[in-house]
């Protein structure tokens, strides 16, 4: 359960950011040709004052990329 941190009201989640128009999601990939996607963003929204935060649902991947990078 999130919490606004405007209001602190519970938030809607799970919802589905996606373009006007287009009805694929935005993704998250690393920078260059060809890397693999990391994750979607989702999205939670507070009913009381309209704030929006976006979010990964599975940071495996990040997690995983993190690790790498300290391990360099």
């Amino acid at each position: 359960m999130r919490k606004c941190l405007r209001c602190n009201a519970e938030m809607i989640e799970d919802l589905d950011v996606k373009v006007e128009g287009g009805t694929y999601g935005i993704k998250i990939t690393q920078q260059g040709i060809f890397k693999d996607n990391l994750g979607r963003f989702k999205c939670a929204v507070c009913p009381e004052c309209g704030y929006t935060e976006t979010y990964i649902q599975d940071t495996s991947k990040i997690r995983k990329l993190a690790l790498s990078k300290k391990e360099k």
